[in-house]
């Protein structure tokens, strides 16, 4: 089990970049697959990013189409924070992002994998 604290989120204009943290804490957390979701009002909760421990002594991140390129996850082991800097911002990327931890193998990357999440920060990208 995994505690999560989110921050971050506010207004930015469109082309505006804003980046969102995730505070950590309880099971060990380096090892725990760490993804970043994001549902808008009316639409199904979608993966955004994720970052995942491969053995090799490095990390693994992984994205959504629509996230390549301009979102970028990291982790910060020291400070238990997962980050995710967000660049080239569209109005589209207006929703409630949502981090969480997941001990699923592989690269997970839909909801019922993760058994922990944060509360959400509202991203609201204006025209």
């Amino acid at each position: 089990q995994v505690q999560l604290v989110e921050s971050g989120g506010g207004l930015v204009q469109a082309g505006g970049s804003l980046r969102l943290s995730c505070a950590a804490s309880g099971r060990t957390f380096s090892r725990d697959a760490m993804g970043w979701f994001r549902q808008a009002p009316g639409k199904e909760r979608e993966f955004v990013a994720g970052i995942v421990w491969n053995y090799g002594r490095t990390y693994t991140a992984y994205y959504a189409d629509s996230a390549k390129g301009r979102f970028t996850v990291s982790r910060d082991n020291a400070k238990n924070m997962v980050s995710l800097q967000m660049t080239s911002l569209k109005p589209e990327d207006t929703a409630v992002y949502y981090c969480a931890a997941s001990v699923a193998g592989g690269e997970p990357r839909y909801s019922y994998e993760y058994d922990s999440w944060g509360q959400g920060t509202q991203v609201t990208v204006s025209s």
